[in-house]
């Protein structure tokens, strides 16, 4: 089937539109922006190209998706955003398109949740299952891993990263990277332990969740520094493919690790 445009939306002739697309009144739709099959645009979304959104996405009212980067140093460069599958981008959300500088490139992954007011700033690179809260705002090249939860009114600094299962809460503000599987709260944000509940329910299996526990008793708790107590880490032999992945994240970091 072809997609449904309500006579009152404004299409440009360069947009492509995949089947099945529902598009409402007053929604404008820019040139070069390419939408998948079977997304939902509410009245009065606006999205700007260069834009590529794949397939069962849903962009609810009054949302920017692919606006030009908040960047002073931007000057009109061809840049872009590319979307995955399966997002929902509710009233009032943000996403800007990349900078020459950061990659060119903002890129989102598949099945997440923008709730209402939510921003996404210039080079952003986010994953697959992550939940952004009412109004919680990323600066421009932040990383956010799978599966992590920003809360309501939270904030993360430019540069920083957010790491996978991850969980901050409400009014969090982020200057420094966040470990995976990890709790964050305050301003500025410190840690308040392990994840324990968001791992369980996504599965993860409690041998894997009490060898979390260890590395980050031993992390964040033994008074050791950081680069002693990962040493310490693989002397153990904790094998989890999780540690790894821990263990690299605070090995990459550029900003600094937020500690309890």
């Amino acid at each position: 089937m072809t997609a449904a445009v309500h006579p009152q939306a404004a299409i440009d002739p360069s947009a492509r539109l995949g089947a099945d697309c529902e598009v409402g009144p007053f929604a404008v739709i820019g040139a070069d922006v390419e939408l998948g099959a079977h997304c939902w645009i509410g009245a009065h979304a606006v999205i700007e190209g260069p834009c590529r959104i794949g397939a069962h996405n849903r962009i609810h009212p009054f949302a920017s998706i692919g606006s030009a980067p908040q960047d002073l140093g931007y000057r009109g460069e061809r840049t872009e955003l590319v979307v995955g599958e399966h997002n929902t981008f509710r009233e009032f959300v943000t996403i800007n398109r990349g900078t020459v500088k950061g990659g060119g490139v903002t890129r989102i992954g598949d099945h997440n949740l923008f709730m209402a007011y939510c921003h996404v700033a210039h080079d952003c690179q986010i994953g697959n299952h992550v939940v952004m809260a009412n109004a919680a705002t990323l600066a421009g090249h932040v990383r956010v891993e799978d599966y992590a939860i920003l809360g309501g009114l939270s904030a993360v600094h430019q540069f920083a990263r957010v790491g996978a299962h991850a969980i901050l809460g409400g009014g969090t503000m982020a200057p420094l990277d966040v470990p995976p599987y990890m709790m964050a709260a305050g301003n500025h944000a410190s840690l308040h332990g392990i994840n324990v509940r968001g791992l369980a329910r996504r599965g993860i299996p409690r041998e894997t969740i009490l060898q979390i526990k260890r590395a980050y008793r031993v992390l964040f708790r033994s008074g050791q520094r950081l680069e002693e107590a990962m040493e310490e880490l693989e002397r153990r032999g904790l094998d989890a493919p999780e540690i790894a992945h821990l263990l690299a994240f605070l090995r990459a970091t550029q900003r600094g690790i937020t500690r309890p």
